[in-house]
């Protein structure tokens, strides 16, 4: 017994000399903690594309982009997906509704909602009348989202052609473009920001790229007829002098 517990010692000392020689003689560092994956940062929003190889609309002041614009919106085929991009100045949400008509009702919504936890989430709703009703069924895919800026991005896809049901729509139809953004609170999303938000002027066809700006409400007052006619007249006056 006493024989055995020598031997014993002598195996386990030899072990601790073999691993010991190991460290000393090899370029061991340790075990290393793990860490998380790293995250890709979001893509920016190409602008230069538009009209080329995807299509886009655009709504502010003129000449504005992805990152400047009050509301912009691109759209591309990938395959048998559509590529949707969005962007918005707000620190809520950012919606495009897809409607037969330019009118809230009836229209299949994809929304980017930027919850308290600073994610960007894309969420499915239908509207019911004037109220958003989000539907669990989402066919959002390849989802990105960032908020930065005081702006909400994200990016996503959802198949061209969908099982039929009343809620989502076939996107290789035409259909009206329905822009809307707004706050949110908890992440859930309130009434959008402006009355009347914009819409398409015609139906989209997704297999069309056109580069399309809308002026919003500020740079848009100059330019209705009935203001520049009454400019000229204002100015004929001044010049004519009264009598």
């Amino acid at each position: 017994m006493h024989l055995y517990s020598i031997l014993s010692f002598m195996y386990y000392c030899f072990l601790f000399l073999v691993f010991y020689l190991a460290m000393l003689y090899s370029d061991y560092t340790g075990y290393p903690f793990p860490t998380a994956p790293p995250v890709d940062p979001f893509a920016k929003i190409r602008v230069d594309d538009c009209g080329k190889t995807k299509g886009c609309f655009r709504y502010g002041k003129p000449g504005c982009n992805a990152e400047t614009c009050d509301y912009f919106l691109s759209y591309r085929r990938i395959g048998a997906d559509v590529e949707f991009e969005l962007s918005a100045d707000t620190d809520g949400w950012v919606a495009v509704g897809f409607s037969s008509d330019k009118k809230m009702g009836g229209d299949d919504v994809m929304a980017c909602v930027h919850d308290d936890n600073g994610r960007v989430r894309i969420q499915h709703f239908y509207n019911v009348g004037q109220w958003a009703k989000e539907i669990q069924r989402n066919p959002a895919r390849d989802e990105e989202g960032v908020f930065e800026n005081n702006r909400v991005t994200c990016r996503f896809k959802r198949p061209v052609y969908v099982p039929r049901e009343e809620t989502i729509v076939d996107l290789h139809l035409s259909w009206y473009y329905l822009f809307a953004w707004g706050p949110a609170i908890q992440g859930s999303i309130t009434r959008h920001d402006i009355d009347s938000p914009p819409v398409s002027e015609r139906v989209v066809s997704i297999y069309k790229y056109e580069d399309i700006f809308m002026p919003s409400a500020a740079y848009q007052t100059f330019s209705s007829p009935f203001c520049l006619l009454l400019i000229v007249a204002l100015t004929f006056y001044l010049l004519m002098g009264t009598p």
